[in-house]
């Protein structure tokens, strides 16, 4: 979900895949009636060796897909990066256990000819070339499932038709900085089809905070700050219980587990389950870390479109975020987008120790 009017930029980038990166029909099961479950990655075997072959060349090996893929993610940077994303049917319909694997190729830098064509012009033939220029991978994606325990699931998650029931990921390297083509190749049995993902600009936005820095210093409310009316600091139905402790005075004397994300308003349809996933996770850790769940908007009033000073110090353009902070304020671990019990578990381990 875009957050406020100084992300106008980035919402055009963003309107496609996040919009669409947690939204589906139906509720959490699927067609048997079982909540989804975690899937392992497939082997790299499975889908087609790159082998020199163009982004345009594997698309074309493997035939168009019916299938849509989306990334849930928008933020990305040189090197290694957890890449989330959603694959749906056509009328948004969630599907839950597909085999993915993703590619990319590079946007060559493309100067504009000012008699032909402008800016927009070039960045359209350039994101052509790309089509044409070696891919890398396939990067296999593993099936995480956002499924809680019953008495963790909220009102706000059940009774949300829309709610996500699964996030897909892998892990990407990205040589560069610039803009990256993506295509995903879907394997159904012994047949291959594939499809295009909107391109993602990698090393475009420096203020978030990373791994290996310091979180920023802030307050975070709790009920003593607001007569102990909750739903001024959670939208979650019922109460999440992710707010007794004050960052600030959490920050420094031991780890804390910060999310942001509001599962009433959240266009992307992954704040309700990710907040209960916290919640789940917190039964187990709670005494290894304080566990902060921060709305987005002021007066949880998305219609004012002004974020929280929170969001803002944070500088984060969309969300859910969730930050990993070690016991000196040091990042540990960030999610951003969707994320199940298990990869929430291994995050709290890293700073947890």
């Amino acid at each position: 979900m875009c957050l406020g009017p100084t992300t106008r930029a980035l919402a055009c980038l963003l309107a496609a895949c996040l919009l669409l990166a947690g939204c589906g029909s139906g509720d959490s099961t699927d067609s048997s009636g079982a909540s989804p479950e975690n899937r392992s990655a497939p082997p790299a075997s499975d889908f087609p060796a790159t082998e020199g072959r163009s982004l345009t060349e594997v698309l074309e090996a493997a035939g168009p897909s019916e299938l849509v893929v989306s990334p849930a993610g928008s933020i990305f940077y040189k090197g290694v990066n957890r890449f989330p994303f959603g694959v749906f049917e056509k009328d948004r319909t969630q599907v839950n256990d597909a085999e993915v694997a993703l590619y990319l190729s590079p946007v060559p830098k493309v100067n504009p000819n000012p008699e032909k064509e402008g800016a927009k012009g070039a960045a359209a033939r350039a994101a052509e070339k790309a089509l044409e220029e070696p891919a890398t991978g396939p990067f296999p994606a593993s099936v995480e499932s956002l499924a809680t325990q019953p008495a963790f699931r909220a009102q706000t998650t059940s009774q949300d038709p829309d709610a996500a029931t699964v996030v897909y990921s892998t892990d990407i390297d990205f040589p560069s900085d610039g803009e990256w083509r993506i295509a995903a190749v879907i394997k159904e049995g012994d047949q291959l089809s594939a499809t295009l993902l909107p391109s993602v600009l990698v090393g475009a936005v420096k203020r978030v905070p990373r791994v290996g820095e310091k979180a920023p210093m802030i307050h975070t409310p709790t009920p003593s700050d607001v007569g102990g009316d909750l739903s001024q600091i959670t939208t979650r139905i019922p109460p999440d219980t992710q707010n007794k402790v004050d960052y600030a005075d959490a920050y420094g004397k031991e780890p804390i587990i910060l999310l942001f994300a509001t599962p009433q308003f959240c266009q992307s349809r992954v704040c309700g389950p990710v907040v209960d996933v916290a919640e789940q996770v917190k039964q187990v850790y709670g005494d290894k870390a304080a566990f902060i769940h921060m709305e987005i908007w002021e007066d949880n009033d998305p219609s004012t479109e002004r974020t929280r000073p929170q969001v803002r110090a944070f500088h984060l353009p969309t969300e859910p975020w969730l930050f990993a902070i070690e016991k000196d304020g040091t990042i540990g671990e960030v999610l951003q987008g969707a994320f199940g019990v298990d990869a929430l578990t291994e995050a709290v381990e890293k700073v947890a120790e």
